[in-house]
């Protein structure tokens, strides 16, 4: 497959993934995501590759979130049924990237708001520098996500901090809750990556990626069931504004298509 919104890069056994569209902070629309999900599930084919790695063009974003002037268009073009059958497939896929049976590291470059958030979260762990910052948005926005990350990530007390509250999450406060496993300066992020993720991806495949999946099952529930409950949740309980009632601010901003 030929990708138009992501680059590949493969090196000593790391495959590394790159959001590229620096125009809009690497914004995550219907055709980047599908890539995405296509090329973790590429290299977890590929035999050459012990570990996946995730990042972003440029040193402002890793990722702002999802594409507010997609969604905008599709609430207008789209059924509700139609939306949601999107929505469901874009979760479907979020899922099946955070469950990969090779380890994916996140390499945090700058930014990851919103759903860019949600991804950040969902790997096995993240090296960042002073650019990289977090905000779980969904709250603000009348919506709900990130209840099956983040909460694996930095403990339930400190998740339900930054999911009731929306607030920023500066690369310190992220090293030291544990959203960074590493915290080094930006020309030195990828030297930093290469060092943690080399040894891993020499590693006996099988044996990593069985410590994977025992970590995963070994939570009071499975990860698959946390995704499960919070879908379940948001398709019957707490549907989630439209884009027009989520983002009236940034439509307004960014003027009408």
């Amino acid at each position: 497959m030929d990708y138009e919104h992501i680059l590949v890069e493969k090196t000593d056994g790391i495959g590394i993934l790159t959001l590229n569209r620096p125009e809009v902070l690497n914004a995550m629309n219907h055709k980047l995501t599908t890539e995405l999900h296509d090329g973790v599930k590429t290299l977890n084919a590929d035999d050459e590759i012990g570990c996946i790695v995730l990042t972003g063009t440029g040193n402002r974003a890793f990722s702002a979130g999802g594409d507010i002037h997609e969604q905008r268009v599709h609430a207008k073009e789209l059924t509700e049924e139609e939306r949601d059958r999107n929505s469901d497939a874009r979760s479907q896929q979020q899922y099946e990237i955070s469950a990969s049976p090779k380890p994916i590291i996140g390499m945090m470059n700058g930014l990851a708001y919103g759903g860019g958030g949600v991804l950040a979260s969902s790997l096995d762990f993240r090296i960042g520098c002073e650019h990289a910052k977090f905000r779980f948005l969904a709250a603000a926005y009348g919506r709900i996500n990130s209840t099956w990350t983040l909460t694996n990530q930095v403990g339930w007390p400190m998740a339900k901090e930054l999911l009731f509250s929306g607030r920023v999450v500066e690369a310190e406060e992220a090293y030291r809750i544990g959203l960074l496993n590493h915290l080094v300066p930006c020309d030195q992020l990828r030297a930093k990556m290469l060092e943690i993720a080399t040894p891993i991806a020499n590693n006996r495949r099988e044996s990593v990626m069985g410590i994977k999946e025992l970590l995963l099952q070994h939570k009071g529930a499975d990860m698959h069931q946390m995704w499960e409950n919070e879908r379940a949740f948001t398709t019957a309980k707490v549907k989630g504004f439209g884009v027009e009632e989520a983002f009236p601010e940034f439509l307004s901003r960014k003027g009408r298509d």
